[in-house]
């Protein structure tokens, strides 16, 4: 039997690429239908699962009220760690969608750096479609800039993993969250998962670039966007790290940013503090 794996996306450069492994969605419909747990367990996850611990897919994906029959749309799926939990969970019910920032907004170091992240929307959707063997109708992608026009109001959740520091230090925030709010219907909702910085840290201690950033901050930015915070969870928290790494979050694995220089102190203390918060739009 043929075996794909969706692979790795790098968020930076915009590209995707898919290698072989098993399929997302298996032929046997009556095996088309997994539960989330069974995603969780299948053997396409080996690799990603030591992340488990510390990001606590099942648990968050609950605090965001996400259900297999929805539509979800994912923002920057980066490494694809979260799409290979989401796709095929979400495909054989509901409608999975990926979305991504302006490319003709950004800069680049050289051409091919320019030309990767232009291509993104189309490799996106050629690797999924390979990867869960269902049809190209079936994969959803584009650019903020793009959105079709009937997804406009169609999306129960918008996911965004890892990527409101990101989005705060390159001023993009306001153009992500208001495709996020063109394409939520009147009850859906955003859930965040992003590095924390302490409550009582000043700016500088973690701008422009560490990867932390304010809960405070946050709710500041999508308040101005025209929603609001209605709840939030302490299941991605790690009470073990300070969030004042000289090297930023990428200090922590799973970058482990200074190799093994104080490899083994980092590992113990495992990936980042992260806050976990569900918005709704405004009334």
């Amino acid at each position: 039997m043929t075996k794909l794996r969706l692979a790795s996306l790098t968020v930076f450069a915009s590209a995707a690429t898919f290698a072989v492994a098993t399929p997302l969605i298996a032929d046997d419909h009556s095996a088309s239908t997994p539960t989330l747990e069974e995603v969780l367990a299948h053997e396409r996850r080996d690799d990603d699962r030591a992340r488990d611990q510390y990001r606590n897919p099942a648990e968050t994906l609950a605090f965001f009220q996400v259900e297999p029959t929805m539509t979800v749309a994912e923002y920057g799926p980066g490494g694809a760690w979260y799409t290979r939990v989401l796709a095929p969970w979400i495909m054989p019910q509901g409608k999975y969608i990926a979305f991504n920032g302006d490319s003709d907004a950004r800069t680049y170091n050289n051409r091919a750096q320019e030309a990767r992240a232009k291509a993104w929307t189309e490799n996106f959707k050629k690797g999924l479609v390979e990867a869960s063997g269902m049809g190209e109708d079936a994969a959803h992608a584009f650019e903020i800039d793009e959105m079709p026009e009937d997804v406009e109001g169609t999306v129960d959740r918008v996911l965004i993993f890892r990527s409101m520091h990101g989005l705060a230090n390159s001023n993009t925030a306001d153009d992500v969250l208001d495709a996020a709010y063109k394409m939520l219907k009147p009850d859906g909702m955003v859930g965040v998962v992003q590095h924390r910085a302490p409550a009582d840290a000043k700016f500088s201690d973690y701008s422009p670039a560490p990867g932390y950033i304010k809960k405070e901050q946050v709710v500041a930015i999508f308040a101005a966007n025209g929603f609001e915070l209605v709840g939030e969870s302490e299941v991605n928290a790690n009470p073990k790290d300070p969030a004042n790494w000289e090297g930023g979050v990428w200090t922590l694995p799973p970058v482990l940013r200074y190799g093994d220089q104080d490899r083994d102190r980092y590992l113990a203390i495992g990936e980042s503090d992260r806050m976990t918060l569900l918005f709704k739009k405004a009334d």
